[in-house]
């Protein structure tokens, strides 16, 4: 005992208590966001379709404000009229219409500017009907399971059954062709995949500690579906929207080229596919351009979704690298 050193066991309290400190003052590790927000950063090509799409978006906010609150004044004044019959008709691109001009002498440009509107509109509203029907439906199917579950998931089987092109057809010549039967056919026809995704990982979700927790605490069946299940479900919905974006942009773009979607005057990019398609040999243009913008920004959702589901789940995401 007295060969021991006297100052080993303070030594050692201190070492302890320096340790303590230290691991006090780390900072703390990033929140689910932050943490998110990395990986898809990480994503060179997600950040490029986030862009893409932001840039999109901002295109379509401003048409939308000009259209709705200024009377067109604000492009109008900047560039030319979307509407208006003003030049030669079937003009090349030059440096006067960089997009050259349609059969009707209106500017392309101009008019693949206003049909942004239509496009992110629909993608947006769309998916969130979409993922505000669908989404409780699955998770309560998925966390009750039995009559309630076979009730749903038979009845989205069935709409599944419908090619969703076909079935968006069938809704908008039910409810009429405009704008809001375009969004509200669009909806329902997406409400299978959002419905689909919630119940499958409403039943991985439902066997977790923090769910067997909540009902031995007592809480409410409404209480545990809505504030314990489905906001762990929030991954993989968030992925399947953005994915889903795109798919509304093509069918929406669709339903236009068919004379099914928003009418004449407004521009759509869609129905200027279709007003050019019988001059892709003299004026390639007026199909051309629209054509690209509907291409570079369903290629925008897209990649904003792959780099979501590498960012969220990154074991995933290693597993496709090997």
């Amino acid at each position: 005992m007295s060969g021991e050193n006297p100052t080993g066991g303070s030594a050692g309290t201190d070492d302890s208590a320096g340790q303590t400190a230290d691991e006090s003052t780390k900072p703390e590790s990033p929140t689910g966001f932050r943490r998110t927000w990395r990986g898809f950063r990480a994503h060179g090509l997600a950040v490029a379709g986030l862009v893409v799409v932001s840039v999109v978006t901002l295109v379509g906010i401003f048409s939308y404000v000009d259209d709705a609150f200024l009377g067109n004044s604000l492009i109008t004044s900047v560039y030319y009229s979307p509407f208006a019959p003003e030049f030669m008709p079937l003009q090349g691109p030059s440096m006067a219409h960089p997009f050259g001009t349609d059969t009707l002498g209106r500017d392309v440009l101009a008019r693949t500017i206003y049909g942004a509107k239509v496009s992110i509109q629909v993608a947006l509203t769309a998916v969130l009907v979409a993922a505000s029907l669908g989404s409780p439906l699955g998770v309560v199917a998925g966390y009750l399971g039995g009559t309630v579950e076979t009730v749903v998931m038979r009845t989205v089987d069935v709409m599944l059954g419908f090619p969703a092109l076909v079935l968006a057809i069938g809704l908008v010549a039910a409810l009429g062709f405009n704008l809001t039967n375009v969004i509200i056919a669009l909806g329902i026809v997406y409400v299978p995949q959002f419905a689909r995704i919630a119940r499958s990982t409403a039943l991985s979700v439902s066997n977790e500690e923090y769910v067997d927790a909540a009902k031995a605490l007592g809480y409410s069946t409404p209480h545990i579906v809505f504030r314990e299940v489905l906001p762990n479900c929030i991954s993989p919905l968030l992925v399947q929207a953005s994915l889903l974006m795109a798919f509304a942009i093509i069918a929406e773009a669709s339903l236009s080229f068919l004379g099914l979607g928003v009418q004449p005057p407004t521009p759509t990019w869609g129905q200027m596919v279709s007003d050019g398609s019988g001059y892709l040999t003299s004026a390639p243009w007026i199909s051309l351009f629209p054509g690209a913008a509907i291409f570079v920004t369903v290629l925008g959702f897209n990649l904003i979704g792959d780099g979501l589901r590498d960012a969220l789940d990154p074991r995933e995401s290693a597993e496709r690298r090997f």
